[in-house]
């Protein structure tokens, strides 16, 4: 009782200050928690994190890199779904905040496949048109890039090594493109750049179906309604027969 009754009063002398004095942020089993410190673990952990920028050397890669090799990679298929609603067949729509990647079939079908996304400042909405499909291209990484990641190559050949993977579906005149990956942990993430990456099984797959020309929607979100299996809207794109009275007969004479 006695220890019980110091803690309540180290409780109350806590929260019950005087005017002008610093009151506690929390309390935690080893006492009260105050507003200057939690500040100062903060600007702790930003100078330690500072130190490590400034210890941070880039890598240097060469000017100009080869890709490797470049094997025969055999498409994949992904999932197919359903959408609610009806959607132009063979146009390409990006849902970037659930990471994916949908190509309409018809019968309101469409392959999902899964993608990595732009990094926090680096996403973006609009409608482009595929431009141009390239097997193990090239990659030449823009100069704002070059710029942000010092040490970076001027251009690396197509090839296993190469970034931007085993294809890659152009959009517009932008620099984005939908492509592949050499490493095909990023996908799912948002870690890119503002391009769009595939697993190479599934690019190969996507750039076999889609053409130039094909549409693609880049959504932040994607309300149009997605399911695993048949909407049950669906089983009542049907008459039954309740709407009109059938025709009369007419007797033969």
């Amino acid at each position: 009782m006695k220890y019980l009754g110091i803690m309540l009063a180290a409780v109350v002398s806590v929260i019950a200050v005087p005017h002008g004095t610093v009151r506690a942020q929390g309390w935690t089993e080893r006492g009260p928690v105050f507003e200057s410190d939690l500040r100062r673990k903060e600007e702790q952990k930003e100078a330690r994190r500072e130190a490590a920028r400034k210890r941070y050397k880039p890598t240097v890669y060469p000017k100009y890199m080869e890709g490797g090799e470049r094997p025969d990679i055999k498409p994949a298929a992904p999932p197919v779904v359903y959408l609610s609603r009806k959607e132009p067949v063979g146009s390409i729509i990006i849902d970037t905040q659930e990471r994916k990647l949908y190509y309409v079939l018809p019968g309101n079908k469409a392959y999902r496949y899964p993608i990595s996304v732009g990094r926090e400042g680096f996403t973006w909405t609009g409608s482009e048109r595929v431009s141009r499909i390239a097997s193990w291209p090239s990659w030449t990484p823009p100069p704002e890039m070059r710029q942000r990641v010092p040490g970076l190559p001027i251009t690396v050949s197509g090839g296993i090594k190469n970034p931007q993977g085993a294809r890659a579906l152009y959009l517009g005149s932008t620099v984005y493109r939908i492509h592949g990956t050499n490493n095909e942990r990023t996908v799912g993430r948002a870690n890119s750049s503002g391009c769009f990456r595939l697993a190479n099984e599934h690019v190969v797959h996507l750039a076999s179906i889609a053409k130039v020309g094909t549409k693609v929607r880049v959504l932040k979100s994607y309300n149009g309604g997605v399911s695993e299996s048949l909407p049950l809207t669906s089983l009542f794109d049907f008459d039954l027969g309740f709407g009109e009275e059938p025709p009369a007969k007419t007797k033969r004479k």
